[in-house]
């Protein structure tokens, strides 16, 4: 695998004097692959920052959540994960349908620890797995570039409270966010959207 490293980042790490640091790092923790401890955190994380970026070279990021487990390791260079209904923006998605190139942030706030995974993603509208999530829209896997911790020092430790209760699951109907209603959109909804059922459950969130 080449290294990480471009210009701009020389030009800090030269600046700052960590290009020895830097290249220690690249040499001893960046992997190409998932191995079993990468699998273990990323199949326990039910929450995740994808960046994306688009044609032009401008970036997106957006947080993605769902059950425990909901995104998979399905090989060492391989993770895939389902994505469920949202704004109707699509523009992370957007952006993976141009460049399929992503960078994916996962958090574990509790035991305060990260990792970094980048890669090139495809969407998937027939893959097997989306019979395995409700409500799937597609799937998205990620071929694999890079993965690696990151220094946990800055992360703030958190608890949870409570998961959402818009992650769709297969023993109750998923409730419609309140946005959806009242008026501002209803005219503009997709003809199939759950928010058009006037017995459908409503929330704030």
């Amino acid at each position: 695998m080449p290294g990480i490293y471009h210009d701009g980042n020389r030009e800090l790490q030269d600046r700052f004097d960590t290009r020895r640091l830097a290249d220690r790092l690249d040499a001893d923790i960046v992997k190409d692959h998932i191995d079993p401890r990468d699998k273990a955190f990323i199949e326990r994380m039910d929450m995740f920052f994808l960046a994306t970026v688009d044609a032009e070279g401008h970036p997106n990021c957006s947080y993605k959540g769902g059950e425990p487990g909901f995104v998979r390791v399905i090989d060492e260079h391989t993770i895939a994960f389902p994505n469920y209904d949202g704004n109707g923006m699509y523009l992370s998605m957007g952006n993976v349908l141009k460049t399929r190139q992503v960078g994916m942030l996962f958090i574990d706030f509790e035991n305060q620890w990260r990792m970094r995974l980048n890669g090139e993603a495809e969407i998937l509208y027939d893959d097997p797995l989306k019979a395995e999530y409700p409500e799937a829209q597609f799937i998205v896997r990620v071929r694999v570039r890079e993965v690696f911790p990151n220094c946990p020092r800055y992360i703030h430790k958190m608890q949870l409270v409570e998961r959402s209760r818009f992650v769709p699951k297969s023993e109750c109907k998923t409730p419609v966010p309140a946005w959806k209603t009242g008026g501002w959109v209803d005219d503009v909804l997709p003809e199939d959207d759950p928010a058009r059922n006037p017995d459908a459950e409503v929330l704030d969130r």
